[in-house]
């Protein structure tokens, strides 16, 4: 007779780190997803690109966590006040 066991529940990080995970998430993302179509924008499909996207992500990412980091707060407050805020109860 086999057993299943259900999985093991992975902890969260406390609500706090949001701040510092949300950049995080999304500078990876979006460094991923513009350096891969700009590395095979000026490489085209080759075995270089294959070898020069990951070089190519890293620095973009360098550059894009720590400018999030900082421009957040700006950008809340832009979209603070261009959006509506939702009403409360």
């Amino acid at each position: 007779m086999t057993t299943f066991h259900a999985p093991r529940p992975r902890g969260k990080l406390p609500a706090r780190y949001a701040a510092i995970v949300m950049p995080l998430v999304l500078s990876v993302l979006m460094t991923f997803v513009v350096s891969g179509i700009s590395t095979l924008k000026s490489l085209g499909p080759t075995p270089a690109f294959v070898t020069t996207w990951p070089a190519a992500w890293a620095i973009s990412w360098l550059v894009a966590f720590p400018t999030l980091l900082a421009v957040l707060p700006l950008v809340r407050k832009i979209v603070a006040f261009t959006v509506e805020a939702t009403p409360s109860n």
